[in-house]
């Protein structure tokens, strides 16, 4: 490992964090972790990564400091809040939020930031569980055009498809966009599956032939097996999407852009969280269209 590659704090070790710092430490970085998880801080522990008390700690030890928290509220905490990173922020020093959260908090963090001297990015990814345990991550930058080259090289330790797509908070936006699509997807998805299944047409060859024409879709690459064999455990939680189309729709009350194919599966999955799946992996979203149909798909049979 060269001398001046940089040190890396790490703050979220969730489905999504733990495999994203197990890449960057195989690519030869030193990486300090911190969460409220200890069970997942010591596992990476054991694999090699320091430990810090708290973000503030994190940070201070580190060149670049890497946050994959999930909401708005948690990152304001691990910057702004106490004990948090912006109290080790100096001349210098670099943040990249990879959460998803809202363009305006993101916005915001990144003036704070850049009031202490230091420089912040937000850079949501795309591809879940799968894609961060391969390190194929779709990554969205937003920030400053100098400080995206200077983390490039740590993203494609994580990524494969590395965008600077604009200014502070335009990363959020693509990645809310990418949630709109990927969430109206599954729905469709979801439809297809269950009317030619209960028209008695083996699901297993509906994807065969989706896959193979216009329709083919990385929903079905990823998640076929989910929403053919009735399990979904949690690559990407119906919560996080959940969170994501209210962002979607809270950007377009803002800037005047009517949403309303995601106001309907923001609702339908509004109703999996009151019905207590909110949990499931968000290819779940199938379940809702099979309790309307009284049919499931896994099991060839009403239900």
């Amino acid at each position: 490992m060269s001398d001046s590659r940089p040190t890396i704090g790490f703050v979220g070790l969730g489905i999504m964090g733990r495999p994203m710092v197990r890449n960057l430490m195989k690519a030869g970085y030193a990486v300090t972790v911190h969460d409220v998880n200890r069970a997942a801080v010591d596992e990476l522990a054991a694999e090699g990564a320091k430990v810090a008390g708290s973000a503030r700690e994190a940070a201070a030890s580190t060149d670049v400091f890497i946050s994959m928290v999930p909401d708005s509220p948690d990152a304001e905490a691990v910057y702004a809040g106490p004990g948090g990173a912006f109290e080790a922020a100096r001349a210098g020093w670099l943040a990249i939020d990879m959460s998803s959260i809202s363009p305006r908090v993101a916005r915001e963090l990144a003036a704070k930031a850049a009031a202490a001297g230091a420089t912040m990015l937000d850079a949501p990814v795309s591809g879940g569980d799968k894609g961060a345990i391969a390190g194929t991550l779709s990554i969205m930058v937003g920030g400053d055009a100098a400080a995206f080259d200077r983390a490039l090289p740590i993203l494609q330790a994580m990524g494969r498809t590395i965008v600077h797509v604009g200014d502070a908070g335009a990363g959020q936006v693509v990645k809310v966009c990418n949630q709109v699509v990927v969430a109206l997807v599954i729905q469709a998805v979801s439809e297809g599956l269950v009317l030619g299944a209960k028209a008695g047409v083996d699901p297993a060859r509906i994807v065969e032939v989706l896959q193979g024409g216009l329709a083919s879709t990385r929903v079905l690459e990823m998640r076929q097996g989910n929403m053919l064999g009735g399990h979904f455990e949690p690559g990407f939680r119906i919560r996080l999407h959940l969170k994501d189309l209210a962002n979607a729709l809270a950007l377009g009350r803002e800037i005047g852009v009517a949403l309303p194919a995601t106001a309907l599966v923001e609702q339908q999955m509004e109703a999996l969280k009151v019905a207590g799946r909110v949990d499931l992996d968000h290819s779940g979203l199938i379940t809702l269209v099979e309790d309307l149909a009284h049919y499931s798909v896994a099991k060839g049979s009403l239900d």
